[in-house]
């Protein structure tokens, strides 16, 4: 009975794990953009076009993160819909801090 429970507690451990580590990691993003709108720092770029890529990197970094996460899990034994979930968390917070990085860089022009 005991080998039971046990295997029940770490099946749902292996279970709801990246939903907690994903859902985690989208809180802590969304709290500090809300935080950065508040304060009124949120990026902003001269060109159009900058600004849309500016607002782009936190959704291209979901997806670049889910395909990472599905070729590795092609390698790998993780099951498919845990690895899409935490690609996706680990690619929301590289989009942000892309994000972050981006949105302080300043072109120079030089004479």
């Amino acid at each position: 009975m005991e080998d039971s429970n046990t295997g029940l507690a770490l099946e749902i451990a292996r279970v709801s794990l990246p939903v907690v580590i994903a859902g985690g990691i989208a809180v802590f993003v969304v709290i500090r953009m809300k935080h950065k709108y508040k304060k009124g720092t949120l990026g902003k770029k001269k060109s159009k076009g900058a600004q849309n890529l500016l607002d782009s990197l936190i959704p291209l970094g979901m997806m670049i993160g889910c395909a990472v996460a599905v070729t590795l899990s092609i390698f790998s034994p993780i099951s498919l819909p845990s690895t899409i979930g935490l690609g996706a968390g680990t690619g929301l917070l590289f989009g942000c801090f892309a994000y972050e990085i981006y949105s302080k860089k300043e072109k120079v022009i030089s004479k």
